[in-house]
């Protein structure tokens, strides 16, 4: 059956394919960082290497396909959304991918690990973190049946009620990342000075990672607004 949607006919494929495909190989990244983590703190570090090579994998191949939007992205008329607001989203979400990459490479490259009094709480900071990336997935996997509807109706409340969540998933992240920060600052006379400055980096940019997911569902509320 001929596609109803009006860039399939006039470009032969509309560009949302690859926006969300860029999201799924971005979280595919942030999804390796629990693990990640957790052979950080096991000593493993073979296995950390071998994980840190996969993140780089899924960044790269978030790379390749944010290059192919920009190139391939229709500068038409005939969009129904602004072209600026799609890269603007694609740029957003490639901040996932390469926050990820950025937290296990920081970690590789000091064979950091984070005391043992903070380890629970920081695998924990660590899902939570990951799983609004995933939330900001399943938001950006509706962009298709909004663009086929023209962002109105039902999808659209349907929509509203994933940024909603995804949301409240990051301000999960908000609290528990101001917690994990208050269990070290009673940690850091023990510790490192040098050391302690990474263990905030490394928990300034999980933070940024959740938030970035957090700004892609903002920015598909402003696709949806205009």
């Amino acid at each position: 059956m001929p596609s109803s949607n009006p860039l399939s006919s006039l470009f032969g494929r509309s560009p949302i394919g690859p926006i969300q495909e860029h999201m799924q190989v971005a979280n595919d990244a942030a999804q390796l960082l629990p693990a990640f983590l957790e052979a950080a703190q096991d000593d493993d570090w073979k296995l950390a290497e071998e994980i840190f090579k996969r993140i780089g994998e899924a960044e790269e191949a978030a790379d390749k396909l944010k290059r192919s939007v920009r190139r391939h992205l229709p500068n038409s008329l005939f969009l129904p959304v602004p072209r600026t607001d799609l890269l603007e989203l694609v740029t957003i979400q490639d901040h996932v991918a390469n926050t990820a990459k950025d937290i296990a490479g920081l970690m590789l490259g000091r064979e950091m690990r984070f005391p043992e009094k903070l380890e629970k709480h920081l695998l924990e900071f660590a899902r939570a973190c990951t799983a609004t990336c995933e939330q900001a997935l399943v938001a950006i996997r509706e962009l298709d049946e909004l663009l086929e509807v023209g962002f109105t109706g039902r999808e659209v409340v349907r929509v509203e009620g994933l940024i909603k969540e995804l949301d409240k998933l990051e301000g999960r992240t908000d609290k528990q990342s101001k917690a994990l920060r208050a269990r070290l600052f009673k940690l850091e006379r023990k510790l490192y000075a040098v050391d302690v400055m990474f263990y905030y980096k490394v928990i300034e940019l999980l933070a940024g990672l959740a938030d970035s997911a957090e700004r892609v569902g903002h920015r598909l509320q402003i696709l949806m607004a205009k």
